[in-house]
């Protein structure tokens, strides 16, 4: 009878104790694909696997811990394809200023696509590589033109570029670009393919 309680108390213990990794890599796993399935930033993911130097090394059969430190930063890096985009919290802090500028009065979604946009941008070829580079392109958002984005990003467009780098990455469809048709006064936006339309803002390939 007392092996039988002891039995049991150490089957409980097992079953209730918090494990200290959640995760297996499995062939085919990258990083973001497990912080993504698990509800976390890739962010969240790293800072939870201090012993991971390098994100884009993981081998099959590896321990992943997926405790979510509620400390944890803003995201900072988003893996939707083969090319990374890495934020810097000063380039973090520009684009959320750029997506309160062009989208002070869209809808949550309108907001991240425009963070959306600017990141396609940085993985396409026809343009620069990082996204201080694509927002200070000459000509390409006005905002900057006009030093509207100099004013301090609000926590709505925080969350919209948090959101853009993780579970709402896509949301743009691979859009280039964006518009409002009702008050643009270049129509070059007009002949090129839509991709969405979300609030006021046309997306463009």
């Amino acid at each position: 009878m007392n092996k039988f309680i002891f039995l049991l108390t150490f089957l409980a213990a097992l079953f209730f104790a918090a494990p200290v990794f959640g995760y297996t890599v499995q062939e085919g796993d990258t990083m973001s694909k497990i912080a993504k399935n698990n509800g976390l930033t890739l962010q969240d993911l790293a800072k939870a696997n201090p012993q991971i130097t390098n994100l884009d090394l993981i081998y099959v059969g590896q321990d992943i811990n997926l405790h979510k430190d509620s400390s944890s930063p803003k995201p900072q890096v988003n893996q939707s394809s083969a090319q990374e985009v890495h934020l810097t919290d000063q380039e973090f802090d520009l684009l959320a200023r750029i997506v309160r500028a062009e989208a002070q009065t869209e809808p949550f979604e309108g907001k991240v696509a425009v963070a959306d946009v600017v990141l396609n941008r940085v993985e396409s070829s026809h343009f620069p590589d990082t996204v201080k580079e694509v927002i200070y392109e000459p000509r390409q958002f006005q905002p900057v033109s006009n030093g509207q984005y100099k004013r301090p990003a609000d926590q709505e467009s925080i969350e919209a570029v948090e959101a853009a780098l993780s579970d709402m990455r896509n949301i743009s469809e691979d859009s280039l670009f964006f518009y409002n048709p009702d008050i643009a006064t270049n129509r070059w936006l007009d002949t090129r393919k839509t991709a969405v339309v979300i609030g006021q803002h046309v997306f463009k390939y």
